[in-house]
């Protein structure tokens, strides 16, 4: 497809849907984290996008080869890509979807934070810091609201927490670092397959690989196989088609469908302090993620 200045209804209703999978996904890894030792099903789950992507990249007359300046960015953001799942499967193990959702799905506002301290020119404007504010004010009243009962485990928050930030870091180095040269297909790549042996051998600290293996938890290891390999490489296509600041702005979607989901379908306790931090959160994404007044009047006129 040509290259597009505007999201249209194609990209949007695809935004939507992808952020709807993403939220889902939290519902599935809680799920399969019944059947499987949390830190081995992300293991198993890399392994097995694997072959998916390889199979990919062979199909497009691709190579997973790269400069030598990038190489040891490869194996860097490998073993960060390899952590941050440790972060977030351990976290969705030890405390709620919902939590998880509005704690993990903050990391556009660590990355405007990072931007704004790291990357020349690449400042926060006011509207920006307002929403940075506003985000990391819910992520804060998520973290301090303890009235879920045994849903609210303050280290899976943290853990949450830990998970978004080197999200984040990943998107920093991804921008700045020779690793932006490295086309995203081979990006992702590379991060699943050097991530591969550090996740298996993190798993063998945290207890037997297998809890209660059924059919439940192979369709949630399917259903996470898929997104990784295919829900991933359509993100990376859209990135291509729209406007940047246009995709990402559908993130604040995310954590309110994990909100919904873990509430919907697993009956977790959602109160009023939560509901806030999602609001907050969710409005600060919008603010950090809106272009500015100018580059949205020009994407309308075509300018």
């Amino acid at each position: 497809m040509q290259r597009k200045d505007h999201i249209d209804a194609f990209g949007a209703v695809t935004l939507i849907c992808f952020a709807v999978a993403l939220g889902f996904n939290q519902v599935v890894v809680k799920i399969a984290n019944d059947g499987l030792q949390p830190v081995f099903a992300a293991a198993v789950r890399s392994a097995l996008a694997l072959p998916i992507l390889l199979i990919w990249i062979r199909l497009r007359g691709q190579s997973l080869a790269v400069e030598r300046a990038a190489r040891p960015w490869c194996v860097l953001m490998g073993v960060v890509f390899a952590v941050e799942f440790v972060c977030l499967f351990l976290a969705l193990d030890l405390t709620s979807v919902a939590r998880t959702s509005v704690i993990f799905y903050s990391m556009p506002v660590w990355l405007a934070l990072l931007a704004h301290v790291l990357v020349p020119g690449d400042r926060l404007s006011p509207r920006k810091a307002l929403g940075l504010t506003m985000a990391m004010a819910g992520v804060a009243v998520a973290i301090f609201s303890r009235g879920s009962g045994g849903e609210a485990g303050l280290a899976g928050d943290l853990l949450a927490l830990a998970a978004s930030l080197l999200w984040a870091l990943i998107a920093l180095l991804t921008k700045i670092s020779p690793f932006s040269r490295v086309p995203p297909a081979q990006q992702l790549t590379w991060q699943i397959a050097v991530s591969v042996p550090i996740l298996f051998g993190f798993a063998a600290f945290f207890g037997p690989a297998v809890r209660d293996f059924d059919a439940i938890t192979a369709a949630a290891m399917a259903y996470q196989i898929l997104l990784v390999s295919a829900g991933f490489l359509l993100w990376m296509w859209l990135m291509k088609i729209y406007p940047a600041s246009g995709v990402t702005s559908f993130s604040f979607l995310s954590p309110v469908v994990g909100v919904a989901f873990g509430w919907l379908l697993l009956n977790e306790t959602v109160g009023y302090a939560l509901w806030l931090a999602l609001m907050l959160v969710a409005a600060g994404l919008v603010l950090v993620n809106r272009p500015p007044r100018s580059k949205a009047m020009s994407a309308q006129t075509g300018r």
